[in-house]
This record gives structure tokens, C-alpha cells and sequence, in this order.
């Protein structure tokens, strides 16, 4: 199943933060052989999808959990208040009626906010922006333009959450009791002209349901005055109110919110395909797919180091025996059982598509107190997921575990990648605390 537009624009803008901390002309020839790749197959350049899957890409996947917990408590809560609100309504004692007028004000109430809602969105305004505007994280930028749209979806999938559970309320309600429906109000309106009212709102279903429209009858014989304690001719048709206040709240609030809702989640992929359209970087990952990438030389001998840091640290030799770790799938398996001297302990499988659990899970099982060995593909460059890894098996692992870092030059061969690739792989390992480089 394709991602999302809103988690593929997550996703390309996580990765264009990452490459941004590249050299340039190692972005370019990894976009420029994809493309190649491609144009060999007879198919297009790759797409943002395809492209995000090819460079193992990793998205921040805690960039939209505020609003999911929030989706999920406005729900939750939508839910609760239908139930409630709907007994309130339908609460009433002995002597008394339900005014089927509260039930009319209310529908209309309920279809008034779903409008007012989808306009908000649309507009883009964000009146309650103070309130969110600085808990998105590092995805700020992006999910402060998708606010609206974000909201909106909250607020109808609340709605539609309120509707229903008001909607079942009122059908057990009418189950189980016996329900007297009647008309009021304070303003000089006759029986007619409540029909009337009544029959306009009826429109949507009139033709093919007549049974859920009341007759004027029903109309003048359900009508009620303050004080007033007399007993109607027909007391058991005043129930007969029901099938129309179903259908008016069918018509009326659930599908409104059933079907803005559907709108704004179109809205919000809608929105979230024209920022990544307009993204800096699907420019310049477009361009890199297009322009040849021309190598001015060979390789240099000795790479100079990175501006600003001091001389790499040296290569060191790899370890005689171990736990072998394959980074996004690097180097076939066959490779890495027989890279080491000795057979290794273990050989295991992180980053690439492996979640954080299997991660984890990863760390936690090459806790051996043994050298361990992670091998990478030397010509794709180091990803910000590799960083964060290493990171965490520093910080899991004893002090006195050793980690080096082998850049293969192929999957099929141990040997790791020439001097100029290696440079890059250098600075990473420099960065990184004890960890080091390996050569075969």
C-alpha cells in the first residue's frame, strides 16, 4: 500500500534535513545512479516513493503522534458527550414531554459547526494557532501550514463520533422506553406552520419515506403549553415522532460529518502533495537526477580531512572474532559469516526497513561483551539513522566493547571502499565517539 501524501512529505523532508549534512557531489552521484538505474530499465526517474525506499529513508515517525493521541481523545470524547447530550435531551419525567423542538435546534446546531469547521480550513485560518504553534517538533514548518487541515479532521472525526453515539442513544432510547414527543415554544406559531417547518426539513426523504414525515394530525395533537396538564385524546401516537427525528438526524448530522470529513482528508492530501511539489529539495533531487555527474579525476591518494577538524583517526583492523551487524542490509550473508577470522557469534540485521523495536532488539541481542563489526554500503553515504544508532549502542553497550565501522565497497566483497568514499566515512567515524573505521 502506497504512503500517505502528508507521511510522504514527512518523510522527503526528514531525509532533505539528513543529506543536507553531505557533500553535494556524493548526493549527486547516488541520485544520478538511481536515475541511470532507471533509464536502463526503460522506466522513469524514480519518484518520491521509490526514491525514499532506494535511499533506505527513515522519517520521523514522532512527527504526527501529538495529533494522533489528540484525533484519538477528541474522539474518545465526542463519543462520551453524544451519549450524554442525547439522555439529557430524551430525560424527561412522568408528567413531561421531549420537545421535539430542543432535538431540531440541536441537529441544526451540530450541521452549523461541521460547516463552520470546513470553512476554517478552508480559509487556512488558525485561530487556536498559539496553542499548537510549538509543539510539532522539528517538522514545525511543515505541520503549522497543514494546521487547519489537521484540525479540521480532528474536529469532524469528533463530530461524527458525537453523532453516532447520539444517534444509537436515541434508538435504544426508543427501544426500551416509552417515549412521548411533543412540540413547544414560546413564540406565537400555529399547528400549520410547525408542519410546515416540519415537512420543509423532510425534503432529503419525504418521496421515498413517507412514514418518517409527521401529518398534521400528529402535529396539532403533539402540541403542549407551559402549565398545562391535560391528558392528549391518543396519548400512544405521541410517540410517533421518532422515525423523523432519526431520519433528521441521519441527514442532518451524520452524514454532513460523514461526508466532511471524507472532504477534509482529501483537503489534507491535497495540501500536503502541493508542499511537496513546492519543496526546496524536490527541485534540486529532480535536478540531480537529470544533470550527468562527471568525475574531474581519480581518486585521490591521501584525502584531505575536513575543514575545521582535526587529522581522521587511524584505520584499525578488524577484529578476530565478534558480532557482525548488516546496516541496511550490506553485504550478503555468506560475506558476513566468513568476513571474521573466527565464525562470528552472531550475525544480525539492522536499519533499512527494520523498525526501532527490531532495533533495539538488534542492541540488545549483540550485547555479548565481544568486538562488534557494522557493515554499510561505502558508496551510498552515511544516513542520520546510522548516526542515531551507533549512538545508542554507545550508550547501551560497556565502555570497553569495541565498534568498528566497515564501508564495503560491494556486497559480494570485503573490502572496503576507496580513499575518496572513505574520507566521508572518516569524518562520520570522527564524529562519532570511539567508534572507528575497519579494513579487511
Amino acid at each position: 500500500m502506497p504512503p500517505s501524501p502528508l507521511r510522504l512529505l514527512l518523510d522527503f523532508d526528514a531525509q532533505y534535513r539528513r543529506d543536507q549534512q553531505h557533500n553535494p557531489d556524493f548526493l549527486h552521484r547516488r541520485d544520478r545512479r538511481l536515475a541511470l538505474a532507471r533509464q536502463q530499465d526503460g522506466t522513469p526517474p524514480p519518484d518520491t516513493a521509490a526514491w525514499l525506499a532506494a535511499v533506505d529513508a527513515r522519517g520521523n515517525r514522532d512527527a504526527l503522534k501529538a495529533w494522533r493521541q489528540g484525533r484519538v481523545l477528541f474522539t474518545l470524547a465526542g463519543a462520551v458527550l453524544g451519549v450524554l447530550t442525547m439522555l439529557g435531551v430524551l430525560y424527561v419525567d412522568g408528567q413531561g414531554r421531549i420537545n421535539v423542538t430542543l432535538i431540531l435546534g440541536l441537529a441544526l446546531l451540530q450541521l452549523l459547526l461541521a460547516l463552520a469547521t470546513t470553512g476554517q480550513a478552508l480559509s487556512g485560518r488558525r485561530p487556536w494557532g498559539r496553542l499548537l504553534g510549538r509543539h510539532d517538533g522539528n517538522d514545525a514548518p511543515l505541520l503549522t501550514q497543514l494546521q487547519p487541515q489537521l484540525a479540521a479532521r480532528i474536529a469532524h472525526g469528533a463530530g461524527l463520533a458525537f453523532a453516532l453515539t447520539a444517534l444509537l442513544t436515541l434508538l435504544v432510547q426508543v427501544l426500551v422506553r416509552d417515549l412521548a414527543f411533543g412540540w413547544s415554544t414560546t413564540l406565537q406559531t400555529s399547528a400549520p406552520a410547525y408542519h410546515g417547518l416540519v415537512e420543509q426539513l423532510a425534503w432529503p426523504w419525504r418521496g421515498w419515506l413517507p412514514a418518517a414525515v409527521p401529518n398534521l394530525e400528529l402535529v396539532q395533537q403533539s402540541r403542549y403549553f407551559r402549565l398545562q396538564d391535560s391528558v392528549p385524546a391518543n396519548p400512544e401516537r405521541l410517540g410517533g415522532w421518532w422515525p423523523f427525528l432519526v431520519m433528521l438526524w441521519l441527514c442532518y448530522v451524520v452524514l454532513p460529518r460523514l461526508l466532511l470529513l471524507a472532504a477534509a482528508r482529501l483537503q489534507l492530501n491535497q495540501r500536503a502533495r502541493t508542499l511537496l511539489r513546492r519543496h526546496p529539495g524536490r527541485a534540486a533531487l529532480l535536478e540531480r537526477f537529470a544533470t550527468p555527474w562527471v568525475d574531474t579525476g581519480g581518486e585521490p591518494a591521501t584525502p584531505a580531512p575536513a575543514p575545521g577538524r582535526p587529522a581522521s583517526t587511524a584505520l584499525a583492523p578488524l577484529p578476530d572474532s565478534g558480532v557482525v551487524i548488516r546496516w541496511a542490509g550490506a553485504g550478503a550473508p555468506e560475506l558476513a559469516r566468513r568476513l571474521l577470522r573466527d565464525e562470528p557469534l552472531r550475525v544480525l540485521e539492522a536499519g533499512g526497513s527494520a523498525s526501532l523495536e527490531q532495533d533495539r532488539d538488534t542492541l540488545a541481542r549483540a550485547d555479548l561483551g565481544q568486538p562488534v563489526v557494522v557493515l554499510t554500503r561505502g558508496w551510498e553515504p552515511p544516513t542520520g539513522e546510522l548516526a542515531d544508532f551507533l549512538d545508542d549502542a554507545r550508550a547501551r553497550w560497556p565502555e570497553h566493547t569495541g565498534i568498528t565501522l566497515l564501508p564495503l565497497a560491494t556486497d559480494d566483497a570485503g573490502t572496503a571502499v576507496g580513499a575518496g568514499l572513505l574520507a566521508q566515512w572518516q569524518r562520520f567515524a570522527d564524529a562519532r565517539q570511539a567508534v572507528r573505521l575497519c579494513t579487511p
